[in-house]
């Protein structure tokens, strides 16, 4: 009971987190003009861009980035019995970067300006090459988690796969042109501001479609708390569980780095924060709860970086780190 009324109270905190970071901002707008730019009230037509074109699609993509990437983290942790997996252990944000590199490389190589500034053009294409990108991957994933029998080694050849493709983006990166190279290191440093216009809706709309699939495994999740001696005594088909989590956690990080680019430290600090709040190891109530926080932290990070008087929005991927390192570290160390 304790358990439900906090993640129902943490679920309420979303939107009021989310209004706040529509709010807040270099051009402050109250949360009454907020409220009446979302209901359609009369509010001047510059907040109303600023709210409905910028602000809105960021702090949407925020809390699906972050409940994503938290479930896909929490997946990762319990189906290798590792404290230190994340959504990035097997190698599809690597993959995914890997895609954007070489798009980035021969968009310059035939003198194409589509990635100058992060157009329109240039953010789909990004897309569409992280999409493509993370897919090989998933399906080189999938592949192996069917002929291999042991996590260790699918661990293992994921991170090999990783190292595979961050060697192949050096050497994309050594042969690209200076302005090529910062394209990527831009892209590379993750964000939750690319994604407007029509793409926010099909974001949000896919993470909508995912997290509730990710739900079905959460028996399974269990169950291989157990071990998989156990696991396979009780009945369980550990070969297909395995699979089904492997893809979910996947496709889950596939189309998060596809979209904000590669933004892994929440996967990694937020099923441990949950962990220590909610004193449990049962998936039905750490699952929904990693979601819940996943996407307040997020929120949190995205407000950080766009504080009044920093120039632009700082980098995603820094403020998690630095936000979320210092409590997961504090969780882990007073767990001993």
């Amino acid at each position: 009971m304790r358990a439900r009324s906090l993640i129902t109270v943490l679920s309420l905190c979303v939107p009021l987190l989310a209004l706040v970071n529509i709010a807040v901002g270099s051009v402050p707008i109250s949360l009454g003009e907020v409220l009446s730019a979302l209901t359609g009230g009369g509010v001047d037509e510059v907040s109303r861009q600023i709210v409905l074109m910028s602000r809105l699609p960021q702090s949407l993509t925020a809390v699906a980035c972050g409940a994503g990437l938290a479930v896909a983290g929490l997946e990762m942790q319990t189906l290798f019995g590792n404290p230190l997996a994340g959504p990035s252990v097997l190698g599809v944000s690597s993959a995914a970067s890997l895609g954007v590199a070489v798009l980035v490389l021969l968009s310059g190589a035939m003198g194409f300006g589509l990635l100058s500034g992060f157009s329109l053009a240039g953010n789909t294409l990004l897309t569409l090459a992280a999409t493509l990108g993370a897919l090989v991957a998933m399906g080189l994933i999938a592949l192996l988690s069917t002929r291999l029998r042991d996590n260790v080694t699918l661990l293992v050849a994921g991170v090999l796969l990783g190292y595979i493709s961050t060697a192949v983006v050096g050497v994309l990166k050594y042969f690209s042109s200076e302005e090529d190279v910062h394209t990527y290191v831009i892209w590379g440093l993750g964000s939750f501001s690319r994604v407007t216009g029509g793409q926010v809706w099909v974001f949000v709309a896919l993470m909508a479609l995912l997290l509730p699939l990710s739900a079905l495994l959460v028996k399974p999740l269990n169950i291989l708390l157990l071990g998989e001696d156990y696991a396979r005594n009780l009945g369980l088909n550990v070969a297909r569980a395995r699979t089904l989590c492997v893809c979910s956690a996947g496709v889950l990080t596939a189309v998060c780095t596809a979209y904000c680019g590669p933004v892994m430290f929440l996967g990694l600090a937020v099923p441990h924060i949950c962990r220590r709040v909610f004193r449990t190891a049962d998936h039905r109530t750490l699952l929904p709860a990693t979601a819940v926080c996943g996407a307040l932290l997020a929120l949190v990070c995205n407000l950080i970086a766009r504080l009044p008087g920093l120039e632009g929005a700082l980098p995603v991927n820094s403020v998690t780190a630095l936000i979320g390192a210092p409590v997961a570290l504090r969780v882990i160390l007073r767990r001993k």
